[in-house]
């Protein structure tokens, strides 16, 4: 009931965007204004570096549970690797006149690459882990939380920057391999997920505590990113045409509730060894549902967006019916 309950509060909250969008409480739309594109910009340079820097910041190393998230992180990556690489070669053949259509070219295969594996590891996970697994359960979910965004949204920041600076100098058709190299390396660390990862992991490298005010601050403006992100899905979705989306997102949906903890329990299981609570956790921390944070990428780089949100809502209903099958595949495999 207490995770029913969640996904109850999680549709309300879409539901409440979507009714903001479809009476135009924060604007028409027209006329050069996307009152989600500004939302999802407030998330992504205020609100999400906000909470990425205080976590990196106050993360300890020596506390991680290295084995089990190895025995997840590698599955993780390697789909997330070749969802892109596919995406990539499916769409190496296609020729777009204006630079801001080749950019969104470019930046699809990462946008559906993050679709496919980051999962809604907070409103959803929490209460999962919670409710499943007890407080000891609850510890690994938070240990895996705690890297989550840090390692696939850097991984996707380095692949869609790199593909951005490719295509930027084919479009140019002037551009070098070292200014296209420069341009990737300085826009994938002067961004805003990974220069605050990067200022995290240096303040806690100094061993200075985070001054009381700068954390609370800090803590405010992360707290802000659930529900705002939430409410930012349903402007989405009453703003974006989603109905051409819903086959690729369908697919989406499948590959993040089906195909991505199938994975993980194989190789965690099987490759790694893991069995028991750790298993548990790792394969249930996979099944979760497609997260805002795939919006958020998306809005940022103007691609996929109406497939993103389509994919966030239709795993989120399809978690109901896939997490039992998945509860049961562990408890056989005890």
């Amino acid at each position: 009931m207490l995770v029913f309950h969640k996904l109850l509060a999680i549709f309300a909250t879409v539901s409440l965007g979507w009714l903001a969008g479809r009476l135009r409480w924060l604007g028409s739309g027209e006329g050069g204004s996307d009152p989600a594109r500004t939302l999802g910009n407030a998330a992504f340079y205020i609100f999400v570096p906000a909470l990425l820097f205080r976590t990196t910041a106050r993360l300890d190393p020596h506390t991680l549970p290295w084995v089990t998230m190895a025995a997840f992180f590698v599955p993780v990556l390697v789909l997330l690797i070749g969802v892109y690489a596919v995406q990539r070669w499916r769409g190496s053949g296609a020729a777009q006149a204006d630079l801001q259509a080749v950019e969104r070219a470019a930046a699809a295969p990462s946008a559906r690459a993050i679709a496919v594996t980051f999962g809604n590891s907070v409103q959803v996970g929490i209460p999962v882990a919670a409710a499943l697994f007890g407080e000891a359960g609850l510890g690994i979910h938070i240990a895996l939380v705690s890297v989550h965004a840090l390692v696939l949204l850097s991984v996707l920041t380095a692949l869609v920057e790199l593909d951005l600076a490719r295509a930027r100098a084919r479009h140019e058709a002037g551009a070098g391999l070292w200014r296209t190299l420069l341009a990737t390396l300085r826009n994938t660390i002067i961004h805003p997920v990974v220069l605050p990862v990067l200022a995290g992991a240096l303040w806690h490298a100094s061993g200075w505590p985070l001054p009381g005010p700068v954390d609370e601050t800090l803590q405010l403006l992360g707290t802000a990113v659930a529900p705002l992100c939430l409410v930012l899905i349903g402007l989405s979705l009453a703003y974006c045409s989603v109905g051409q989306a819903i086959a690729s997102a369908v697919v989406i949906s499948a590959l993040k509730l089906l195909v991505l903890p199938a994975l993980v329990l194989g190789v965690a299981h099987w490759g790694f060894g893991l069995a028991g609570l750790p298993l548990q956790v790792a394969v249930m921390m996979a099944a979760l549902p497609t997260g805002s944070n795939a919006l958020i990428f998306a809005q940022r780089y103007r691609s996929q967006e109406a497939e993103a949100t389509t994919a966030i809502v239709l795993s989120t209903f399809g978690f109901v019916f896939s997490a039992p099958l998945w509860l049961a595949v562990l408890a056989w495999l005890r």
